[in-house]
Parts: structure tokens; sequence; C-alpha cells
């Protein structure tokens, strides 16, 4: 057999007919374990998620070696192991769904709000500033507040907890609502597209058991909010003054203004929509 002739034999050998549809499909799931890991990694059960994998990678070596009794044990762990993931990462699960809910397919409005969008931007940009004028204030002079800014998960739900207000967003209604005399100072605030929606409303509280002692319930339901919608809540701490804000189930602690302002403006603000261009015509008759 000649040289050419290997060589033939070697590519009918390890040539595979790969098409279009099983290109898209392994992008698909390259994608889809991209964003599992990265959902893993902003939670707190990215160690639970090691210990899954520590768990599969001993199946695979006691298949390997024959180890029957290790076999047996982690069949017997695993026969029930789909029911025990999706209650523990119920909360991520959720937050996944709801992601994908948000997802705009084909430019569909639907679930959208029909507030001009260039509208918005300019409510937003003011709210945001009597926000951390509001937080900062509330800092200094250690009031209890806690401001949850709406996105996209709708929370009609939690504003039924609360007393409507409908009102717009100024650092004094905003200190009036969280002084100590008042009866809706206890609850939280929920700010829809740049207006106060309602207050003294119930949040859910995080099972979290990595949140520290010195943070009290405040602190827990900001966290319980994040890991149950996409809002953002604005935290400031009765007994130090601290401003925190929770986003993703995550808390971020000890925020001055500035740095809140500046994360709100990334949160909340909706994108600048550029202008269409004009026709070069159009642009001359015009002139």
């Amino acid at each position: 057999m000649g040289l050419k002739g290997i060589w033939y034999d070697m590519f009918t050998l390890f040539h595979v007919n790969v098409g279009l549809s099983d290109i898209l499909d392994i992008a698909v799931v390259a994608f889809l374990v991209y964003e599992l890991i990265r959902l893993i990694n902003q939670t707190h059960t990215a160690q639970i998620a090691k210990g899954i994998l520590v768990l599969i990678f001993t199946f695979v070596v006691a298949k390997i070696c024959d180890f029957r009794t290790l076999q047996w044990l982690i069949n017997s762990v695993m026969s029930f192991g789909l029911i025990a993931v999706v209650i523990v990462f119920q909360p991520e699960l959720r937050r996944a769904l709801e992601q994908v809910g948000r997802t705009n397919f084909f430019g569909m409005q639907l679930f959208r709000s029909k507030v001009n969008p260039a509208d918005l931007r300019e409510v937003w940009q003011n709210a945001i500033v009597s926000v951390c004028d509001a937080a900062e204030q509330m800092s200094d002079t250690r009031t209890g507040a806690l401001m949850v800014l709406e996105r996209r998960t709708n929370l009609s739900e939690i504003i039924k907890t609360g007393t409507v207000l409908n009102a717009d967003i100024t650092p004094e209604i905003l200190e009036t609502i969280f002084y100590e005399g008042t009866a809706l100072h206890d609850g939280a605030v929920v700010v829809r597209d740049g207006r106060i929606e309602a207050a003294g409303c119930v949040l859910p509280l995080s099972n979290n058991l990595e949140i520290g002692k010195d943070m009290g319930t405040r602190h827990r339901a900001a966290l319980g909010m994040s890991e149950n919608s996409d809002a953002v809540v604005v935290v400031v701490s009765e007994e130090t003054g601290i401003i925190s804000m929770a986003k993703n189930g995550v808390l971020i602690r000890r925020l001055d203004r500035q740095n809140l302002f500046n994360m709100l403006q990334g949160d909340m603000v909706p994108p600048q929509t550029e202008e269409k261009k004009q026709p070069f015509w159009r642009k001359k008759h015009e002139s």
C-alpha cells in the first residue's frame, strides 16, 4: 500500500460529517453550560455545586475501578439527587427561568413598560439622585431605610403587602416615610418606573447562613428580595448608618453616595437610544 493509500485510510477513519445543525447544537450547549457556571459563581451555592461535581467524579472512578460498594452507595444518593438539586437551587432556578422569560424574542414588548424610553431615562436619573441624597442623609442620622427599585421582574405581589402611594420620589418624601414616628417606616418602599409605587411593603427574607451577625432583618430582607427577583435594593442600617446594595443575591456594603450613584446609574437608567440617521437627500433638502 502506498503513501497515498495510507493517507486515504486515515482520512476516512477520522473524517466526521459535521453539518450546520451540529455546529448550532454545540454552540447552544456551550452557551448553556457557560451561563450555568456564571450563575453558580454569582451565588452562595458554588460550594454545593463543587460537591456535586466531586460526587460525579468519584462515581466515575468507582465505575472504572469496579468498586461495587462505593457504586451502590453513590447510586443510592443520586437516586433522589434531582429532587435535592431542585430544592437546593430553587432560588437560582427561579431566577434563571425569570431571566429566560425576560428575554425579548423578536422584539416583543408585551410585558414591558409602556412609558416612553426617553422620558423613562430622565425619570430614573432624577429618581436615582433622590435615592442617593436620601440615603446619604439617613446614613448621617442613623435612620433605617429599605428601598426596592423594580427592574424587569414584576413586583405587584410585593406591592400588595404595603400601602399604594403612586407619588413622585424626592429625598424629603423618602426621609418622611422612614422617619421612626411614621406608620410605614418598618416596611420597604417599592420604586417602579422612577416613582414611589408603595411603602410599608413586606419582603421575603433570605435563608443565607453566611450573613454576618451585625446585619439585621433589613439586610436579610434586601438579600431575599434580590434572590427572588432582579430588583436592586438599597439598605441603610439603623445601627451603623452603613449604606448597602443588594443585587442578584449579593450584598455590597459600605457604599458612599458616589459609589451608590454610579452603581444605580448603570443598573437602573435605560440606555440612550440613538437617533435614526436621516437620509442624505433629506438633510440637504432641509438645509
